[in-house]
């Protein structure tokens, strides 16, 4: 699996070599580490609802190493933006930032993974206990972050096909969390509570 998830960043290096990433390298670079930045976040999202609906739990061994790359692709993406789109001018990246709302809305997405990918340890998931889960909860608005900066990134062009995918998908996984919470609400709520028993009798 970490091999797989490394081919879409080895393929940039290959086309690269190969002089094939286009007219424009800097937006080919761009547009695939975004894109796989997505797929990972929807793939990681996804590990409990299957692992829940099928019974598969191995797949819990796995969510830490793809959240961890949907991290790396997010940090490659918005690395290519500041150094070889903005060449480090810090005044034309706060610029972007304040006045473009698809970079605005992409750059709280990727400063939203940053406090997860720094809690992903086993230390910090002993030291922050119940609040990691709440903590972690924030991939789901990354998640939505992303896709609303790739719609608006998108709708410039007038081509919503690929910003409708991941908008479904997105929302049919914060859809079934939601549905599994309100389920697993109802079942608490009719489970009887257990019944003391009565006090020993002195004698």
């Amino acid at each position: 699996m970490f091999v797989l998830c490394l081919v879409p960043f080895v393929r940039l290096f290959v086309l690269g070599g190969l002089d094939r990433l286009g007219t424009n390298p800097v937006e080919f670079v761009t547009r695939s580490t975004g894109t796989w930045t997505l797929v990972m976040l929807c793939v990681t999202l996804s590990v409990t609802p299957l692992r829940r609906m099928l019974g598969w739990n191995w797949l819990i061994r796995l969510r830490r190493m793809l959240g961890l790359f949907a991290f790396f692709y997010a940090t490659v993406h918005f690395t290519t933006y500041v150094w070889f789109d903005q060449w480090f001018e810090l005044t034309e990246i706060a610029r972007d930032i304040v006045e473009r709302p698809f970079i605005t809305v992409g750059f709280v997405a990727f400063v939203t993974l940053i406090p997860l990918a720094a809690t992903s340890t086993d230390a910090m998931m002993r030291r922050l206990g119940r609040r990691w889960s709440m903590l972690h909860r924030l991939a789901y608005v990354a998640a939505i972050a992303g896709v609303v900066h790739f719609w608006w990134h998108k709708s410039a062009k007038n081509d919503l096909g690929e910003p409708l995918i991941y908008a479904a998908i997105v929302a049919a996984l914060l859809g079934w969390r939601l549905w599994a919470r309100l389920r697993d609400g109802r079942a608490r709520a009719r489970t009887p509570s257990p019944i003391a028993p009565p006090p020993p009798r002195g004698g």
